[in-house]
């Protein structure tokens, strides 16, 4: 079973950023990208706010695709595939493959991400980047003076209307029930907010168009009387919350309420030698740019903790890695 010093798993702006500080500091990484390479910005448009791209911004793609390339350049080795199982009792650390490979490491770097909640209406997903869009403070700024939804009734959605607010010259918010979730104090800056409206027992049936590539409105459906209506928006966002990609993880490490990996000075978990970056630990700023410096955090923290083992403890391990 090949042993590694620093396996990440990942590969979106936490994880790819993480490989290439792993790599200049010649830990020789190995970064697992998954079936599903590149995270969320592999379905965002154009990106506007990360640094270093003025006059229009990046395409999401095109971002990861040269971080990708700036983390090999360095001498990055990639993995495709999915991890199925990891053991995190003992180190080496062991990481099984939905393949059958295994391999071992001395130190893990989890990068795996959150993901955002879908409508499950199909058309939500097809039009995502071009128009839709699961993230306030990424897209607003396209929908300058223009009517747009948020959809949910949670704090979040509440937060995201506030937002977006400043931007849009309309913001509904179209809730299932007649009550928001939201916190008392969130609901009554939303009430006051005199750009923000509200639809309520509603839900979304289709957004429109996908023939034509871009939101054009959407078709609600009154859930008291199953009565259809069409409403015209120039963008929907969906803040219903997102899921993190901790599955693999629970029982082994600490989680939160939520499942989001709890980390304490940087990026270290309750396991030594185990680091989380990203939005799988992070789930207030949820931003490319934060995650980026979460996964440099990982990356030195990883480097340090490395440092720091004793030279027969890795003879102990090197052998009874060989062994298995």
């Amino acid at each position: 079973m090949p042993r590694e010093r620093v396996v990440i798993i990942g590969s979106g702006p936490a994880g790819l950023t993480a490989a290439l500080y792993a790599a200049r500091g010649s830990l020789n990484p190995v970064l697992v990208e998954g079936l599903e390479a590149g995270g969320q910005l592999m379905y965002t448009t154009a990106v506007e706010n990360y640094p270093g791209f003025p006059g229009g911004g990046v395409q999401g793609p095109e971002l990861m695709a040269a971080m990708r390339k700036q983390a090999e350049d360095f001498g990055t080795r990639f993995l495709q595939g999915d991890v199925s199982q990891v053991e995190l009792q003992k180190r080496p650390f062991t990481l099984h493959f939905a393949d059958g490979r295994r391999i071992a490491t001395d130190s893990l770097i989890i990068a795996t991400g959150a993901s955002a909640r879908w409508l499950d209406i199909g058309s939500d997903r097809k039009l995502s980047g071009h128009g839709v869009s699961t993230c306030a403070t990424c897209d607003g700024y396209f929908f300058r003076g223009k009517p747009i939804a948020v959809i949910g009734g949670g704090d979040s959605a509440m937060e995201e209307a506030i937002y977006l607010s400043r931007h849009a010259s309309r913001v509904t918010v179209i809730h299932r029930r007649d009550t928001l979730r939201a916190s008392k104090i969130m609901q009554e800056k939303a009430f006051k907010n005199p750009k923000i409206e509200f639809i309520w027992d509603s839900e979304i049936a289709q957004v429109n168009d996908v023939e034509r590539g871009e939101v054009t409105g959407l078709t609600l459906r009154n859930l008291k009387t199953g009565a259809l209506s069409d409403f015209t928006v120039d963008g929907v966002f969906i803040a219903i919350g997102h899921t993190p990609n901790t599955k693999l993880f629970k029982g082994q490490i600490d989680l939160d309420e939520n499942g989001y990996i709890l980390t304490q000075s940087g990026t270290k978990t309750n396991v030594p030698g185990v680091f989380a970056a990203g939005d799988v630990q992070d789930h207030h700023y949820r931003q490319a740019v934060t995650a980026a410096g979460s996964g440099c955090m990982a990356a030195i923290d990883a480097e340090r903790y490395l440092e720091g083992l004793p030279e027969e403890d890795e003879a102990t391990n090197d052998a009874a890695c060989a062994a298995t």
